[in-house]
């Protein structure tokens, strides 16, 4: 049994018909999955989900994903949303429960997902699920949600930028690669994979900014191991210029808010 059917038993025990649909998003819909991608799973319910049923699937969830699981397994992102709180589509739109690795260590010492009164991050990710249309159970995503407007999926990533910055130390690969994507998203109206965005950056980067960006892209795609040693210096004047790059072209994709 794969990592993706224990995500989709678990859901469907705990939520049980209240789990609308499952639906794959991130790195499966934009290309496919790379070496250090995770399994990125949106979960449509038609009720709110109780305490006892976030302990479930939070303990469920630490089990399954990459971290409390075996060594080759995906770290795996899994986001419920309430129908309701996103269609009709309003921004910014609330989350019933996310988990992800990067909260695992606040999960484990007795942390229980809790609802997001506002999570932009749900702009983009509804765009990739209605894009890629790989129900994992459920029927076709756009008879569960409704699209995005162009603006607020801008106005959300674009809002994600300060949070990411704070990150750029200790996640630095995802931080560049995915201010790499919010460049190409902004400029190009589209969602592109990681590795697809660093491409597009690449090419468009100054000699000076591209060897950390390169590496970065290297890493995720398990070409090269994860070390930066000596382009260190050069990661935060890269993710300077990308967010100077974001802004230049958020002027002509965006009215100011």
């Amino acid at each position: 049994m794969t990592q993706i059917d224990d995500i989709v038993r678990l859901v469907r025990s705990v939520l049980g018909t209240d789990a609308m649909g499952a639906y794959l998003h991130g790195s499966a819909v934009l290309g496919e999955l790379r070496p250090k991608s995770d399994i990125d799973v949106l979960v449509v319910s038609a009720r709110p989900i109780a305490a006892g049923k976030r302990r479930k699937l939070l303990d469920g969830l630490l089990n399954i994903s990459g971290g409390g699981a075996s060594p080759s397994s995906r770290p795996v992102e899994l986001t419920i949303v309430l129908q309701s709180d996103v269609r009709p589509w309003r921004y910014p739109p609330r989350s019933q429960f996310q988990y992800g690795e990067w909260l695992r260590d606040e999960y484990e010492s007795g942390s229980i997902p809790a609802e997001d009164p506002e999570s932009a991050d749900l702009a983009p990710l509804i765009t990739m699920v209605l894009l890629g249309k790989r129900p994992l159970f459920g029927p076709p995503p756009a008879e569960v949600l409704d699209p995005v407007p162009h603006d607020d999926l801008i106005r959300a990533i674009v809002s994600g930028i300060p949070d990411l910055l704070a990150e750029l130390d200790s996640d630095t690969r995802n931080v560049i690669l995915t201010l790499a994507r919010i460049w190409t998203t902004v400029a190009t109206g589209s969602i592109r994979s990681k590795d697809g965005a660093a491409d597009w950056v690449l090419a468009r980067l100054p000699e000076e900014h591209r060897p950390a960006l390169a590496r970065a892209r290297a890493i995720y795609l398990g070409e090269e191991e994860k070390h930066w040693d000596n382009l260190l210096p050069l990661i935060r004047p890269l993710a300077d210029h990308v967010v100077g790059e974001i802004h230049a072209a958020r002027k002509t994709a965006l009215p100011a808010d």
